[in-house]
This record gives C-alpha cells, sequence and structure tokens, in this order.
C-alpha cells in the first residue's frame, strides 16, 4: 500500500467516525459521558479518547505488521519506560498479568523459595494478593491507619520475620504515605520494594515517582484507569534482567527474549538463534522454541500498543485533570456534616485515582449507606474502596484473623469514592455539588 493510498485512507475512517460521533453519541458508549445532560448518568470513569485512538486501532488492523504483540507494542513499551523512569518494560494483557507475572519474574530472580514472606495492606483489590499465593509465596497482611486509610507503618514494621522477603505497595487510590519512612524500613531490614503501580500511576513524592526505588512495578490500562488500551498492563524495572524473565513468563515460558521482526527488530534475533541450546543435546535448536519457565500466554494485540501511544501523549493532560476534578469534588463532599476527604501528604503529587470519602455513624442521616444511595439513585457512579478487609471474602478465609485489622474492617462500612477521571467535567461536577446540597436539604 502506497503511502497516498494510505494516508486517504486515515482521513476516509477519520471521516465516518467523525460522521457517528456526530449523529450519534452512543456509538461510543465509555465515550457518552461527552455529550453529557442533565439527567444522564454520571460514569465515574472511562477512557479519556477522542477519534484519534480509534483511528490509530483501526489503522494497526488495517497496515500494521502483526496482529499480536508487534511493532505497536514494543515502541509503547519503549516510550512507557522513557515516560515513567524505567529501563525497561513488557506489555501483558491486564494488570492483574502483571502483577502476576512480575512476582513470578521476582521470586525467579532472586530465588526466593515457597512460603518465603510478602507484606501486603489488608484493604486493597485481590489481585496484589492473589499472585504471591498463586506463586508459592506467603501473603503477610498489615492494617492501615484510618487517617489516611494507607497501611500503618508501624504496624508494617512488627510484621517483618526472618522469612520476610519483600513488601508490595499500593496506595490507597494512587496517594502515597510517607514514603521516607516506608523506605527508611525497607532499607534497614533490606527488604526488596514492590510497586502495584496500578492506581497510582504517575503519583510523586519530593517530586519523584513513587516507583523510583522500587525493584519492580506494575500498571494496569483498564478503562478506568490512568491510561486506557481498552486492557492492558505493564512490568516495568530498571533491572533489564528482571524484565526479560517477565517477558519469558508472559510469552509461553519461551527462553528467547529476543522481539521479534515483526517488533522491527531486523532479523527477528538475538543473531544466535540458532545454536546448541539445550543441555545434554548438542544439536542446534531454533532458540525461539527453548522454554526456560512454566509460562503463560499474556500477551496483547497490537492495536492495544498503538492505542497506547496515543494515550502516553495525553498522560499530562489527564494527570493534570485528575488533580484538578479531585479538588473540586472533594469540597463538595466536605459539606456533608461528620465526611472526611483523604487529601494528599504535604510532600506529595498524588496522580489520583478517585476520591476516597470517609462517613462518620455519628448521625445516622449522613452514613455512607444513604450518601451512596443517594447519588446512585440520581445517576452519579460510585464505587467501594474495592474489597475493604480481603481476610473476610471467601477466597481469603484462612489465611489470618479478619478480627486482627480492626480499620481494614470499617471500610465497607464507612468508606466510598467518586470519579475525578478527565471524562468527569465541570459541568457534572456543577451537577454533583447541585445533589448534594439538594440532600443535605432533604435529609
Amino acid at each position: 500500500m502506497s503511502l497516498t493510498e494510505i494516508t486517504s485512507q486515515k482521513t476516509q475512517i477519520s471521516n465516518f467516525l467523525n460522521s457517528l460521533a456526530d449523529d450519534n453519541e452512543d456509538i461510543f458508549p465509555y465515550l457518552a459521558n461527552r455529550n453529557w445532560k442533565k439527567g444522564k448518568q454520571i460514569f465515574y470513569s472511562g477512557p479519556y479518547w477522542d477519534n484519534e485512538e480509534i483511528i490509530a486501532a483501526i489503522n494497526t488492523l488495517i497496515s500494521g505488521k502483526w496482529l499480536s504483540a508487534g511493532e505497536n507494542v514494543n515502541k509503547f513499551e519503549i516510550n512507557f519506560s522513557k515516560k515513567f523512569g524505567f529501563k525497561r518494560s513488557v506489555m501483558v494483557n491486564s494488570g492483574s498479568s502483571a502483577n502476576l507475572v512480575m512476582i513470578a519474574a521476582l521470586k525467579k530472580y532472586f530465588g526466593w523459595e515457597d512460603e518465603d514472606e510478602i507484606i501486603v495492606c489488608a484493604c486493597g483489590f485481590p489481585t496484589t494478593v492473589n499472585p504471591i499465593i498463586q506463586n508459592g509465596l506467603k501473603p503477610v497482611f498489615v492494617d492501615i491507619d484510618f487517617k489516611d486509610l494507607n497501611w500503618n507503618l508501624n504496624s508494617l514494621l512488627e510484621k517483618i520475620t526472618k522469612k520476610t522477603v519483600a513488601v508490595i505497595s499500593s496506595p490507597v487510590l494512587g496517594n502515597p504515605y510517607d514514603m521516607d519512612k516506608f523506605l527508611s524500613i525497607l532499607k534497614e531490614h533490606k527488604l526488596e520494594y514492590i510497586a502495584d503501580n496500578c492506581d497510582s500511576l504517575g503519583s510523586k513524592w519530593k517530586n519523584e515517582f513513587l516507583t523510583k526505588e522500587a525493584i519492580a512495578a506494575s500498571c494496569s490500562f483498564y478503562p478506568a484507569h490512568h491510561i486506557c488500551t481498552i486492557e492492558g498492563g505493564m512490568v516495568s524495572s530498571n533491572n533489564e534482567e528482571i524484565i526479560s524473565i517477565a517477558r519469558s513468563f508472559a510469552w509461553w515460558g519461551r527462553d528467547c527474549y529476543c522481539v521479534g521482526v515483526q517488533n522491527k527488530l531486523k532479523n527477528g534475533t538475538c543473531g544466535k538463534r540458532f545454536d546448541k541450546w539445550l543441555d545434554g543435546y548438542n544439536k542446534v535448536v531454533d532458540h525461539k522454541y527453548v522454554f526456560g519457565v512454566q509460562g503463560y500466554n499474556l500477551k496483547t494485540p497490537d492495536l492495544l500498543g498503538s492505542i497506547g501511544l496515543i494515550q502516553l501523549e495525553k498522560y499530562d493532560e489527564i494527570h493534570r485533570i485528575r488533580r484538578e476534578n479531585k479538588e473540586l469534588i472533594g469540597k463538595i463532599f466536605e459539606k456533608i456534616p461528620g465526611a472526611r476527604i483523604i487529601n494528599e501528604k504535604e510532600s506529595a503529587e498524588t496522580s489520583w485515582f478517585g476520591v476516597p470519602i470517609v462517613c462518620s455513624d455519628i448521625d445516622f442521616r449522613f452514613n455512607k449507606k444513604n450518601v451512596v444511595k443517594f447519588l446512585e439513585d440520581n445517576g452519579v457512579q460510585t464505587r467501594n474502596y474495592f474489597a475493604g478487609n480481603l481476610l473476610m471474602h471467601p477466597a481469603y478465609k484462612g489465611l489470618d484473623d479478619p478480627l486482627n485489622f480492626p480499620n481494614a474492617l470499617q471500610v465497607l462500612d464507612k468508606v466510598f469514592f467518586v470519579g475525578c477521571s478527565p471524562v468527569i467535567t465541570k459541568e457534572m461536577i456543577n451537577h454533583i455539588d447541585h445533589l448534594v446540597t439538594k440532600f443535605l436539604k432533604e435529609s
């Protein structure tokens, strides 16, 4: 296909999509917030897209070299690494998969043994904990401090044993705790810092990304997250060997860490593809089909990489709007008697995933149940602070006694969050303000 033909094709696609958007706002439901009117639902999050992402995806399907992870995924990995201060990254099909291969790679790299311990917060999302268990390691839980909903660092100290090898950090809705104290504890006890960065992409402490000191970090590109590629995730590190191992786990367990010609590597190999690779077998073997670990297929379609490249260009704007929206929306909910908004610490620059709201149980009128019901009845989406105390859930019974984590126990009953995504406009925020005022008058 000639350059002229490709350019013409792109123009046709763009014109077609623009006409659809003009005629019917619901052609792309995730973009519906853009044409929001009073009476319609306010989605708490969703892709901050325009036709650029859709055109890029279609162009990849039409003129890309490869349907599965190819040249666009490779370029996205490189650009993502540069943007957020890593040497290398590997893209996978979800943030959950990112955590899975990250822990698997770290276990292999460090030679951790089954039942070695990784400390994790009792409050959060299951897929921070699941990979620890799935890789034969033992999660050790820490309670939260109810003041900021992040884990209690003094309690963290108490949970360190001779079997502890690492701590996996997942700041509440992207909001960091005292990173100086946290890193000091890890350094003193010679523990690895693993960052579940799925909710906190771009958050900083003293002008440095939270992930700067992490041995490895994960990220999610689910529609609710900072960058959306439909689905997708990333494992990143400044240790290149760890990423090579993570790529192997994500690419069937293949021992060859090279990317192919479809990923823009000229010969598709390291130059040693056909050599003697198997111990005890002296004949030539194709390195691309030597398997060093028991892996998975967690690769992504290449069109997700093309979307990611567009989203990455918009990240600074996304970060700015999330922070602005959080401040505006937080002030609205502060008007509710007994409600408390979690704010960032002085040294933090939080890339907010949502606006965390803690409801008092002093006045029944303004408890979480009543506030959330009113909002949902009036078309404003809300979310629990994820699972609350994970140890209350059937999947995690027996790992520890949930009653040992009294602050985490309060989360489901008292804490929720609303969105601050860029898809929430100032008009919507004004409407939320109106609704909260109405709620206060009627209560």
